[in-house]
């Protein structure tokens, strides 16, 4: 089966195993991107890729449901090279690949990173879900999450793990927002209240230089685990 068309058959993997956990130093760093339908998560994606693919080597997992498009539309903007692009088919709902049963989408990286080899970044983007959707620990070593200003002002405020818990959270779409009736500085300050301390980022992604602040958190990142 081509390494860009896994399907998933099969909650609680909040642990590498020890092995893996003493390769973490050794290896990629692994960046879960979570969050709605439509929130940006593919262009975030596209936009790091093209950020910083001339600095690190990097690979991806895209999740969909049944097929293959965000892959593909990465693929098609040629973000990096196609056999760096990685489908994982989850075949249900898509939080269940990144945080219950995280065997099809621990395959796709570790292939990835073994065929590449000396790869430095890894992101691991989820298909869409609600603000429950974050990932196993197993599976990746931070993990950002993407709101966007369309889905309405008032889901920061609504919290849950994705909004609370991700290492970054993102407000996308904020050039939208004069047109939806949303308000991006409640939206920022309500997301503040939620996530003690932790960082939050409006983006616009008109162009790939709105995703520069969140590259420049993804460096930090790796930066940090190589110390």
């Amino acid at each position: 089966m081509p390494p860009h068309d896994i399907p998933h058959d099969n909650f609680l993997q909040d642990s590498a195993p020890p092995d893996r956990v003493s390769a973490t130093a050794r290896r990629a760093v692994r960046v879960g991107i979570g969050g709605p339908v439509g929130s940006g998560k593919t262009t975030l994606v596209g936009s790091l890729c093209a950020l910083l693919r001339d600095e690190l080597s990097i690979v991806v997992v895209t999740n969909d449901i049944f097929t293959s498009e965000d892959a593909d539309a990465l693929r098609n903007a040629a973000a990096l090279p196609t056999e760096r692009i990685v489908a994982v088919q989850t075949g249900c709902c898509p939080h269940t690949a990144i945080r219950d049963d995280i065997a099809a989408n621990l395959d796709a990286v570790e292939q990835l990173e073994t065929l590449h080899g000396d790869v430095d970044l890894t992101l691991v983007e989820s298909g869409g879900d609600n603000l429950t959707a974050i990932f196993s620990r197993g599976l990746v070593d931070v993990q950002v999450f993407v709101l966007d200003t369309a889905g309405g002002d008032d889901v920061p405020r609504k919290g849950g793990p994705g909004v609370a818990m991700a290492d970054l959270l993102v407000i996308n779409k904020v050039d939208l927002a004069q047109y939806v009736g949303s308000d991006v500085n409640q939206m920022l300050s309500d997301a503040r209240d939620r996530r003690d301390g932790r960082p939050v980022i409006p983006t616009s992604l008109v162009d790939q230089s709105g995703a520069r602040e969140v590259a420049e958190w993804v460096v930090a990142q790796i930066a940090a685990r190589r110390q």
